[in-house]
């Protein structure tokens, strides 16, 4: 098989051949995931992902900054490269349960994280939020965290628009790297 480049690779299958029977699934074949996967980062479904994290080094967890009430990781299906969760350590469901000193330091550390990101990745813009309850679209209910996602000018292609998939360029793992380095000394 040939890339796009019209480099020749043995022993790769093309795309076509994968499915006996066509189907209506659109497949982004994204073997780097399996690092994530092998590596058991994933918690048993009763235990809490964000307050598991916290209890690990950094670069397991994706950690890229701690405050005092609250911490930054990369989220482990992120929407865009940097795509970062600002998370209180205390377990909290909504925000209306966050004390202030909580929703100050959440409030502090997305505003870092905007500057950390737009130094370090040239960040044009940001979506920012929080869902919150699972009928909402909140992934991990039990647990308040805000979404941090970059965005550029130009971080559309053909997948989204055609495909409805997202392709992410970078390993979560130098992201972190790239970011923690990035960010202030407190």
């Amino acid at each position: 098989m040939k890339d796009y480049d019209g480099v020749e690779y043995e022993n790769v299958e093309g795309a076509g051949d994968f499915a006996a029977v066509p189907d209506a699934f659109q497949r982004l074949w994204t073997p780097h995931r399996i690092a994530y996967i092998e590596s058991g980062t994933q918690p048993a479904t009763d235990e809490c992902p964000f307050c598991i994290a916290p209890t690990l080094n950094d670069e397991k967890a994706l950690i890229v900054a701690r405050g005092t009430h609250a911490y930054v990781l990369l989220n482990l299906f992120p929407y865009n490269s940097g795509h970062l969760l600002v998370c209180p350590y205390r377990h909290v469901a909504t925000y209306d349960e966050a004390t202030p000193e909580e929703v100050a330091e959440i409030g502090s550390l997305t505003q870092t994280a905007m500057r950390v990101l737009t130094a370090v990745s040239h960040a044009h813009g940001y979506n920012i939020g929080m869902n919150q309850g699972q009928i909402a679209g909140a992934g991990i209910a039990a647990h308040l965290h805000q979404h941090v996602v970059p965005r550029w000018a130009q971080d559309s292609n053909f997948f989204p628009i055609i495909a409805g998939t997202k392709a992410v360029p970078r390993l979560l793992g130098e992201v972190r790297a790239d970011l923690a380095a990035g960010w202030p000394a407190s």
